[in-house]
């Protein structure tokens, strides 16, 4: 198949003012590509782009693996297989242990080591599969290195199905323990995520919460979900949200990340953008939105007011 690019990472500065931001790791080495693309992209030309990354990915065979961790130590592989297994997955999906018991007991399912404090689903690819069970074994022996419990190959259709339905449901698992929640996708960078779980114990502890946390930890995008106490009120629930997601969006911040890497802002996080954008950033923005809507008619109160 053709290999298709996507930015991985971007750093913006306007002509009169300071650096705007700065996302995600960077690899020098794909800058002009990624320069040469938005130069080119409807005619655009692009004066000030600095640095940028990209990365590649090539889909032919592909099987999962399961790899059951405590939290901390599961988060901190991701870097590690990235950089040191020298294989490029294709999904690397992190589920703590609130997440994976929610879901498997919502499907009624039972997976090996499913009482595991965390899991991590890796899939690879390869070209080959005298390839593909090269990097999974490689991958393997480097989890079981770091502290992995157990690593299991989910080797066929019908067990790869299995394992990523438990992936798939941990959003409808904890409708059971509360239809009042806050989905969240903070995204962060990939050498920052294992600092991320501490904090996030800290403030289900705080505010007396389940914060269960999932999603594609290889590029740092993590579905952190507060999940209202059954035992709160709704008046509770409310007035101690917004504080929780300030909580949140300011760890992410320190940590160099984005309070949203999937969802977008809308009306939901856009009182939030400080904690994401520079104000040189807004300041641009709103710019941009004067000058192609001056009469604001498109979308009025959407972001800005």
């Amino acid at each position: 198949m053709a290999q298709q690019p996507y930015v991985v990472a971007l750093e913006e500065h306007f002509q009169d003012s300071e650096l705007g931001a700065l996302y995600g790791p960077l690899d020098a080495n794909a800058a002009a590509h990624v320069r040469e693309r938005l130069e080119s992209f409807g005619g655009t030309r692009l004066k000030e782009m600095d640095e940028a990354g990209i990365d590649f990915q090539v889909i032919s065979h592909s099987a999962p693996s399961v790899q059951k961790l405590d939290a901390e130590t599961a988060i901190r592989m991701v870097p590690t297989i990235i950089t040191r297994a020298r294989v490029t997955p294709t999904a690397i999906e992190f589920m703590d242990k609130r997440s994976a018991r929610a879901s498997c007991e919502y499907l009624n399912e039972r997976i090996p080591y499913e009482q595991a404090e965390a899991m991590l689903l890796i899939e690879l690819d390869g070209n080959s599969r005298a390839q593909l069970e090269e990097e999974y074994e490689a991958t393997g022996e480097l989890c079981m290195q770091n502290g992995a419990i157990e690593v299991y190959v989910a080797d066929n259709a019908t067990t790869q199905e299995r394992i990523w339905s438990v992936r798939r449901n941990i959003a409808e698992s904890f409708m059971v323990v509360s239809p009042h929640q806050s989905l969240e996708d903070i995204c962060v960078p990939v050498a920052n995520i294992p600092k991320i779980i501490p904090e996030l114990d800290r403030l289900s502890r705080k505010y007396d919460i389940q914060i269960p946390c999932y999603g594609h930890a290889g590029d740092g995008n993590l579905h952190v979900t507060p999940v209202k106490n059954p035992d709160h009120t709704l008046e509770q629930w409310h007035e101690m949200l917004p504080r929780i997601l300030a909580d949140l969006y300011q760890v992410t911040k320190e940590l160099g990340g984005v309070i949203s890497g999937e969802h977008g802002i809308g009306h939901k996080r856009k009182q939030y953008m400080r904690y994401s954008v520079s104000e040189v950033s807004l300041d641009f923005m709103k710019r941009v939105k004067k000058a192609l809507d001056p009469n604001d008619i498109l979308n009025p109160g959407k972001i800005f007011e």
